[in-house]
């Protein structure tokens, strides 16, 4: 036996997970408030002697961490032509683990510096012109962030030929200098800029947030947590080495703040008469829905599904839909305690997981041409991926996950969603693929097999 601890410092909660990476098998798991306001170590000891009790004493080979606490990894991402590079710097951001609060375009304003000052994100990705193209508006952009009042890290990842140039404006900050995340048009080289925003995060942020203080009980905090769960997600869908994987697959993430929907998938329009409309999206794509959660951000999703829906699915009056979502979005720490609120809660999920993965996925516009009938796809064709798979505290500790996850399919009353049709529904209920994200770094096999034997019902749908 070779035990692995395996530790997620959440903004709430401290997760941690033991794993036999000689049996590949999950030995424990528990789960303890996070104590980041005072220090990060209480909240983890806390969770390691509840492991203790349920696993037994344990002497670990090694220990592992990733994290979202303190608000995560925060992103400002800064680009040229809002469906262009203002896009890809948000896709860079986004599949680099960050919470992107907001995606500039064009020049910046004085109303838009003040945003960005007020916001104090961790890091900034400034992008703009293909290479050889605009490099009016990346230099620019640059001279404006050289007046930040704070030294926050810039990763500079547009047009070559104004890459020195925008590293000389901002010599007197912290700044990095990548290859182009949209080189030529239409064409996405985002791994660079993300490899170089996950070293930040590990030099820098982890310090600032006061994580470090678990360095005695951790090897090392060498990831944000969204990128432990992509990590996981492409590690269970295209398998390592000669071991495969289970194909394509959507997971959907969804929490209390945010619900976070992942893609590993082509996406590629599979009709003759289909067309692409926009950039290609990645193969592995992660968005992040700030407004759509199961407490702090629940009015997003009476926003987004509406009360009237909400009142189907739940059976409840709209009127007292719409109080109890005041009641949940002023008490984020509530549990359901009656029927009426379990009730509230099934609806809101489900609400939440057709809106998120509706965003996510992509869209069919029919468009008229002198040829005929043309279709316009923008976005991911995720209609023939083969597996969803169902994540987040407050989805899998629901009492009707299957149902709830279900919304995430193909719905005939909106024909152009372009939404899984037929997929297998498969629940991470040990909340364990985070852990399997961080241990694929070092044990990327034992990862893939403890997956495939622990998330629900894979065995079934063979």
């Amino acid at each position: 036996m070779k035990p692995i601890l395996l530790v997620d410092f959440g903004s709430t909660n401290t997760k941690v997970t033991a794993a036999d990476v000689d049996e590949c098998r999950i030995l424990g798991t528990a789960t303890a408030y996070t104590t980041v306001e005072t220090d990060i170590n209480e909240g983890l000891e806390n969770a390691l002697k509840l492991l203790e009790k349920t696993a037994g004493p344990l002497e670990f080979a090694e220990r592992y961490a990733c994290s979202s606490a303190a608000g995560g990894l925060k992103m400002i991402s800064i680009g040229l032509v809002p469906e262009l590079t203002a896009q890809a710097s948000r896709e860079a951001s986004l599949g680099a683990g960050a919470k992107v609060w907001k995606t500039y375009s064009f020049q910046l304003t004085k109303g838009d510096m003040k945003e960005i000052e007020e916001y104090h994100p961790d890091i900034i990705l400034l992008t703009g012109g293909t290479d050889g193209g605009n490099t009016d508006t990346i230099l620019y952009n640059a001279g404006v962030l050289s007046q930040l009042s704070y030294d926050c890290p810039i990763v500079v990842a547009g047009n070559r030929n104004a890459a020195d140039q925008c590293e000389e404006i901002l010599k007197e900050r912290s700044v990095y200098v990548c290859e182009n995340v949209m080189p030529r048009l239409g064409e996405l080289n985002v791994l660079p800029a993300q490899k170089q925003i996950r070293e930040i995060f590990l030099k820098r942020i982890v310090q600032g947030k006061g994580l470090s203080k678990a360095a005695d009980l951790v090897s090392g905090i060498i990831m944000p947590t969204p990128s432990a769960m992509l990590a996981a997600m492409e590690l269970l869908s295209e398998g390592w080495e000669d071991h495969p994987g289970i194909g394509e697959l959507v997971a959907v993430d969804l929490g209390g703040a945010t619900t976070d929907v992942y893609s590993i998938a082509e996406g590629n329009p599979v009709n003759i008469g289909t067309v692409m409309k926009g950039l290609q999206e990645p193969y592995s794509k992660r968005s992040v829905e700030g407004d759509i959660g199961m407490r702090y951000s629940v009015h997003g999703i009476l926003e987004a599904a509406g009360d009237r829906k909400l009142s189907v699915l739940s059976g409840i009056s709209r009127k007292r839909v719409r109080e109890l979502v005041d009641f949940l979005g002023s008490h984020t720490d509530y549990i359901p305690d009656n029927e009426e609120m379990e009730k509230m809660d099934f609806a809101l999920a489900c609400g939440a997981v057709e809106t998120a993965v509706s965003r996510h996925a992509g869209t069919l516009e029919q468009v008229y041409t002198p040829t005929g009938l043309t279709f316009l796809q923008s976005g991911k064709d995720l209609r023939r991926v083969k597996y969803v798979v169902a994540t987040g505290g407050a989805l899998i500790h629901a009492r009707n996950v299957r149902e709830i996850a279900e919304k995430a399919l193909y719905d005939p009353q909106t024909p152009n969603s372009l939404r899984p049709e037929k997929a297998q529904i498969l629940i991470d209920e040990k909340y364990i693929l985070a852990a399997m994200g961080l241990l694929s770094q070092y044990y990327p096999l034992a990862a893939l097999e403890i997956m495939k034997k622990e998330i629900a019902d894979y065995g079934h749908n063979e």
